[in-house]
């Protein structure tokens, strides 16, 4: 028996209580009403309430805020932003940057996992040779390509999470590369969080300044990729 496909094979009922908790805790989430109390509204309203109680239980609210993120992150709710915000006007930029980076790619690696274990195999053999062809493409660079999709928004922060996990890039390229890139963005709104006040909705946390950066980075990002290639193109033509 091939010991990477023997824990599927020998419990399948820790497949059920994965998926159990991963479906429960999104649908629980909606159905308690979790969107009414965790938005921008709310957060202003209670700010004073909140900044109170972090002051007289700071160590306590570090945990909590750290498995929130962590916990909404693994469970893919809609509510990223809001704890960002959250964090950053708690703790302040630097430490609230650390919550959150800490938090999202705890979060990040442990739906990675899930994923992975859960429907990665049954992916790639429906897939067949096209999957195998898009892993060694994507693995062969990994690191920057987890790089630029972590610090360019062009997908949704949940897709990127599960995406990765139906290839076989290891764990640890993952969690650094999701370490890394999401540190710029982390920053960004626990620095803007501290101005929460000044905040009237979440379209105005988005300008053409900040997209443009992050894209700047992920230029950056892949550089090293476009490199590699027009060096094993060069090589090629003078070989040839």
């Amino acid at each position: 028996m091939n010991p990477a496909t023997a824990p599927s094979a020998s419990k399948p009922w820790l497949k059920l209580v994965i998926l159990a908790v991963l479906i429960g805790g999104l649908v629980a989430f909606f159905a308690l009403g979790g969107q009414r109390y965790v938005n921008l509204d709310t957060l202003k309203t209670h700010r004073d309430q909140l900044l109170q109680f972090t002051n007289q239980h700071y160590v306590a609210m570090l945990a909590i805020a750290f498995a929130a993120y962590a916990a909404s992150t693994a469970l893919s709710l809609p509510i990223g932003l809001i704890l960002s915000l959250t964090c950053g006007f708690l703790f302040g930029r630097w430490v609230g940057t650390l919550v959150i980076v800490g938090g999202a790619t705890l979060g990040a690696c442990l739906v990675f996992l899930a994923a992975r274990y859960l429907f990665a195999d049954a992916a790639r053999s429906k897939m067949g040779p096209l999957a195998a062809k898009i892993n060694q493409g994507f693995t062969q660079d990994a690191f920057n390509y987890l790089l630029f999709l972590r610090l360019v928004p062009l997908f949704p922060f949940w897709l990127v999470n599960l995406a990765p996990a139906f290839t076989s890039v290891s764990l640890r390229t993952y969690a650094l590369a999701t370490f890394l890139g999401i540190i710029p963005g982390s920053f960004v709104f626990a620095n803007l969080g501290q101005s929460l006040a000044a905040i009237s909705s979440t379209k105005d946390l988005i300008s053409l300044e900040i997209i443009g950066a992050f894209a700047l980075l992920g230029v950056f990002a892949l550089i090293p990729v476009a490199l590699k290639k027009w060096r094993g193109g060069a090589s090629s033509a003078n070989s040839g």
